[in-house]
């Protein structure tokens, strides 16, 4: 069944495609007034992305926000092929951490990393934890006593008696039904109107 349905989808694929040539389609309706129309016009605009041979920019940003001890910068050049840059940020065990890069044809890229300790440490701060002392809670449950009487239980005797059945099957009448023939159904293709 799946090859049925993989064959079936490349027929298909290929009809949509014009692989394979659809039947043309035949319409036995005149048409009585012709219809005008305009066929949408498009225009072709052809995006032409300027190269550059030479392409330079440089860019740099600094972040240092007090409230949560975050600290970091970048900054970053290219002339050409040749890109040159810097960036630090300040690490949570106070030490910062800075990398310069250069990247051009001839060496691939490079970069190096330095680590030095900050004198003063930038480290976030934290809230003091909350002292919370709960008294201790006495509590003393006294015993339950259960005593459960025993349970006394009778069955009386159930009687049965089965009345006989009595059974007899009705005749059955068989008649064997005229058999019709239908008059065969006549396709034709539906009527397409433009």
């Amino acid at each position: 069944m799946a090859f049925k349905f993989v064959v079936l989808s490349c027929l298909v694929a290929a009809v949509s495609a014009g692989l394979l040539p659809a039947a043309p389609l035949a319409y036995s309706h005149a048409v009585h007034a012709p219809v005008a129309y305009a066929a949408p016009v498009a225009k072709v605009v052809s995006a032409v992305d300027e190269y550059d041979p030479h392409p330079q920019y440089s860019f740099a940003y600094d972040v240092q926000d007090g409230h949560s001890g975050d600290s970091k910068s970048q900054h970053e050049t290219r002339d050409g092929d040749v890109v040159q840059g810097s960036y630090s940020v300040v690490d949570p065990d106070g030490h910062k951490r800075t990398v310069d890069y250069t990247a051009d044809p001839h060496n691939g890229f490079n970069a190096v990393v330095r680590r030095e300790p900050l004198a003063v440490q930038a480290v976030a701060k934290v809230a003091a934890p909350i002292q919370y002392h709960a008294s201790p809670v006495q509590y003393h449950a006294s015993p339950v006593q259960y005593h459960a009487s025993p349970v006394q239980y009778h069955a009386s005797p159930v009687q049965y008696h089965a009345s006989p059945v009595q059974y007899h099957a009705a005749p059955v009448a068989y008649a064997a039904a005229p058999v019709v023939h239908a008059a065969p159904v006549a396709y034709s293709a539906p009527l397409y109107h433009h």
